[in-house]
């Protein structure tokens, strides 16, 4: 098992290479990150969808979606939220900040990409029609949930999601074979799912899927809309999920384990 300076100074050495990494690629990288983030979105949607008791069905979804972030790290792509640790190479002086912000640009839009267009398959291809509608109700209602955060509430959310998104890729790379970095992401990210915190990349799918669904079977979207997906939801989980990956995670670690004597 590698040790947290261990750690640091591996995630260091990937990452310059990481912000070298030419666009077409980085982005298809990002495509297959926002897919599998949303792949793990849908199974957590469809399985408590029929559960009665709302606890165990939080539950239930909060076991399955831990298999979108190891498809991240096992498979190999490209995730904004998990990315948000740059900040740590970054601080070393290892890594310029205009690099950084072009494998965001460049991570966000395919992830983005990847997330909304399996969430319009999921809806055009009746996933949601499964249990006699019950899962489109349930994927209706989570998105208009979440579309109804206060900015404060959307901003805390994303802040402690990413702090647990990025101490789950931060432990995955103390790992050295294929199960124990499973093992490694799974308990936080269960735990962000299980509290309902919020992941910009996974609302990518929850509230497309919300509004793709509302659409198609005339359902009564509520607050949804485009718009309050862009600015209401994914504005301030975005910036809830920078500052709890690259302030509060990747920064601590800095003055841990990288900062110069």
């Amino acid at each position: 098992m590698n040790s947290p300076a261990q750690i640091a100074e591996k995630y260091s050495a990937i990452a310059e290479k990481k912000v070298q990494m030419g666009f077409a690629k980085t982005l298809v990288l990002a495509i297959l990150a926002g897919a599998f983030i949303a792949l793990a979105g849908i199974g957590c949607t469809i399985a408590p969808a029929t559960v009665a008791n709302p606890s165990v069905g939080k539950f239930l979804g909060a076991c399955i979606f831990p298999a979108g972030l190891a498809m991240v790290v096992i498979a190999g792509s490209e995730l904004f939220t998990g990315n948000n640790l740059l900040v740590l190479p970054l601080l070393e002086g290892r890594i310029r900040l205009c690099r950084v912000l072009r494998n965001w640009g460049i991570v966000y839009l395919g992830n983005l990409i990847g997330a909304v267009a399996v969430a319009a398959m999921a809806a055009y291809g009746g996933t949601f029609a499964l249990f006699d509608k019950a899962a489109a109700a349930s994927i209706v209602s989570i998105g208009q949930a979440k579309v109804g955060l206060t900015f404060l509430q959307a901003f805390l959310k994303g802040l402690l999601c990413n702090f647990l998104v990025c101490i789950a890729v931060w432990m995955a790379f103390a790992a050295e074979n294929v199960s124990g970095k499973i093992l490694a992401v799974f308990f936080p990210i269960m735990m962000f799912v299980l509290c309902g915190y919020e992941h910009s990349i996974a609302n990518m799918y929850f509230i497309p899927a919300a509004i793709f669904t509302a659409d198609l079977y005339g359902m009564d979207p509520g607050a949804l809309s485009w718009g309050s997906f862009f600015l209401k939801n994914l504005l301030p989980v975005t910036l809830g999920n920078l500052v709890g990956g690259g302030v509060c995670v990747a920064g601590s670690y800095w003055f841990i384990y990288g900062k110069r004597k």
